[in-house]
């Protein structure tokens, strides 16, 4: 051995890298899980490789055949062999096809028949059998006969054997898929049911599945005898299964519709058994290549009574199904007759019903989840997994059990605080209602929202972090970089800060609340929402206007406790001003004497009295008290009714007008007050 340097010789061992800590404690649930999931994906692994070596032999085929090139016996021997076989299988081939010729028309007649019962359709598909094996048969004889007579060497003679029998074999299974399907002959095929498409789908499968797989064999075995290695010999057959079963697969896989709608329950089918039918119309195809899969691998791997325990493993596994399926579905039967709400419930408690269809359908998908692990569970136990060994006191089902406890009850005592909460703020609600304190309610049911989410996130966040300790994450950092992260952002984002404190303070004060009509950074319109820091306006046009509280400086609420319509009515000069408060009266009293009116004017008009003079007009000025919001409403109904009043009454509502004077040469005196009148009078009429 060459010695090493001494520089090398005398290196200290490298020292090993320092560990990195983890996360997760070493004890925890968490780290348990991933050394669990750890396991699982060596033991895959391992079968995985398994497979793989299987298949690993098969390459060393090319070197058998470079090792057969480069020697001249063996290479004289393969090709001695060879044309033997061309020579067996050409004159069996022949007298196969001579007779096929001969029995062609017996075939046709036999086929323009039309059996007319069952016992008529089976001998016929009897004969047409027999017609089609007779010329296998002669080719057997042809070819068995010649192959003792061109080769003497007996392991010779097996490869000969090998070549005959897989043709053999491939003409067989065409009979037999012609006597099953019988593509040509539709009057003959014993599944009456099957189109003509589907007959020839099958047959060209059969024959493509037949070839490949007596032509691999065929030529497997011919190999061996030439010297092919038995590890190589191995390969080549597990590759060939492979094949064989890739092509199956595909098979599946192409016909999964078909077979889907055939499995699948037809329309208004109900109960269990159609559950059954079209969940497993949906997966069959992928059942059905996972079967082949693992029947190649128990062959590949040789498995000792590998088939059986896929037969166990089916029956066990349809079985724990069924009986889940069956506690399952008497699972929900029974939810929904436990929750039934009666109408007389549901009058009396109108919150009930709600609650029973927010909560029942979660707890249903929590107790059908649960149910299915444990099947699960007893399913690993059933295959040889030792599941209940998983679930002893300080193993990893324990723990996991353990901690979903821990979970579960948080998450339910978490909804117990939030449906207390809403419960609370809609008694709340429903009493300010019937005490007629709209103000009050209004302003709660503003607060509601921004309430909601605080106490969501609150609920969110403690729950998050319960679930974190306990599958054994350190929340400690957690806690600590979510401190640093509200500070930075509390610096970044001042602005923000100021909406939320400035929008608690205006609704703590009850300056607006949803549905108010206000007038706030230059903006007017009712108020849609309030979010927890802007404020949402649509204008009388429909406008929408998103407000950050930090942009209000002043609120003009005009629907806060009541409002006030006010009218400056304009009448010309020469009326008699207490003539015309008596007309405004009596309009206003005739509109209050209207229910409709009545139910939002709080109080008699007001007559403020003359307010100012005009420069064409004496103004008086008057109001209502009325609900808040309905000053509009009742402004435009009064405005038309006193213009009715004063048209019947002959008093005049002033307008601006321009008297234009033309002098002549002479000129032309101004006209007189009275001349005016006249004028005016005259131009209304």
């Amino acid at each position: 051995a060459r010695p090493r340097p001494a520089a090398q010789a005398e290196a200290p061992p490298a020292q090993p890298e320092a560990e990195r800590s983890l996360p997760l404690a070493p004890d925890s649930l968490g780290a348990q899980l991933l050394v669990a999931l750890s396991e699982r994906l060596v033991g895959i692994g391992e079968t995985t490789i398994a497979v793989v070596q299987t298949l690993a032999d098969a390459p060393q085929v090319w070197t058998w055949v470079n090792r057969v090139a480069a020697d001249p016996a063996a290479r004289a021997g393969v090709l001695d062999t060879l044309w033997k076989i061309a020579l067996v299988l050409g004159a069996g081939i022949l007298v196969e096809r001579l007779l096929i010729l001969a029995l062609r028309p017996v075939r046709a007649r036999l086929l323009r028949r039309e059996p007319a019962n069952w016992t008529a359709r089976g001998l016929a598909a009897g004969a047409d059998f027999v017609l089609d094996v007779l010329p296998i048969v002669a080719f057997a004889i042809v070819s068995y006969s010649l192959i003792t007579a061109v080769e003497r060497w007996p392991s010779r003679q097996i490869v000969l054997l090998v070549a005959n029998n897989a043709y053999l074999a491939a003409r067989l299974a065409r009979a037999l898929g012609r006597l099953v399907f019988s593509p040509d002959a539709p009057s003959l095929r014993l599944i009456p049911r099957m189109s003509d498409e589907t007959a020839a789908y099958a047959q060209i499968w059969l024959q493509r599945i037949t070839t490949v797989g007596v032509i691999g064999y065929a030529a497997t075995e011919a190999a061996l005898v030439f010297g092919l290695d038995r590890a190589a010999h191995s390969g080549l057959l597990k590759l060939l299964g492979l094949i064989i079963t890739v092509l199956l697969i595909l098979i599946v896989m192409q016909n999964r519709e078909a077979v889907g709608d055939a499995i699948r329950a037809g329309p208004g089918t109900g109960g269990p058994w159609a559950v059954v039918r079209n969940r497993l119309a949906d997966v069959w195809h992928i059942l059905a290549a996972l079967y082949l899969a693992a029947a190649w691998v128990v062959t590949a791997l040789e498995i000792e009574d590998g088939y059986g325990r896929i037969l166990r493993f089916t029956v066990t596994t349809i079985l724990v199904v069924g009986l889940a399926k069956l506690a399952e579905l008497a699972m929900r039967r029974a939810l929904e007759r436990g929750f039934a709400v009666k109408r007389a419930t549901a009058e009396r408690h109108p919150g009930l019903e709600s609650w029973v269809n927010r909560y029942v359908p979660a707890l249903k998908g929590v107790l059908a989840g649960a149910i299915w692990a444990f099947a699960a569970v007893v399913m690993l136990q059933l295959w040889g997994f030792g599941a209940f060994d998983w679930f002893r006191p300080g193993q990893l089902g324990s723990r996991l059990l353990g901690a979903v406890a821990s979970i579960g009850i948080t998450v339910l005592i978490a909804l117990l605080v939030w449906e207390s909460a809403n419960a609370a703020i809609q008694r709340h609600l429903d009493r300010l209602s019937r005490d007629a304190q709209a103000a009050r309610s209004a302003r709660v049911r503003t607060l509601l929202p921004m309430l909601r989410t605080f106490l969501m996130v609150v609920i969110v966040v403690v729950v998050a972090l319960i679930a974190l300790s306990e599958i054994g994450v350190n929340i400690a950092p957690l806690l600590a970089g979510a401190g640093v992260i509200g500070l930075a952002i509390g610096f970044g984002s001042q602005r923000l800060v100021q909406d939320l404190i400035t929008g608690i303070f205006l609704l703590m004060e009850d300056a607006i609340a949803v549905g108010d009509v206000v007038n706030v950074a230059g903006q007017g319109g009712v108020v849609e929402a309030l979010s927890i820091r802007s404020i949402r306006l649509r204008s009388l046009d429909g406008t929408v206007h998103i407000i950050p509280f930090s942009a209000v400086n002043m609120v003009s609420n005009m629907t806060k406790d009541f409002a006030f319509a006010v009218f400056d009515v304009g009448v010309a000069y020469h009326e008699d001003t207490d003539r015309v408060v008596e007309v405004l009266k009596a309009a206003a009293e005739e509109m209050r004497g209207e229910d409709r009116w009545a139910a939002v004017i709080r109080e008699p008009l007001e007559i403020l009295g003359v307010d100012r003079f005009a420069d064409s007009a004496v103004v008086i000025r008057a109001r209502f008290r009325t609900n808040p919001g309905s000053q509009w409403s009742v402004s435009r109904e009064f405005n038309r009714r006193y213009k009715k009043a004063f048209d019947a009454a002959g008093i005049e509502i002033p307008f601006p007008y321009r008297t234009v004077v033309l002098k002549g040469e002479g000129g032309t005196p101004a006209l007189t007050v009275d001349e005016k009148r006249a004028i005016a009078a005259a131009g209304a009429a």
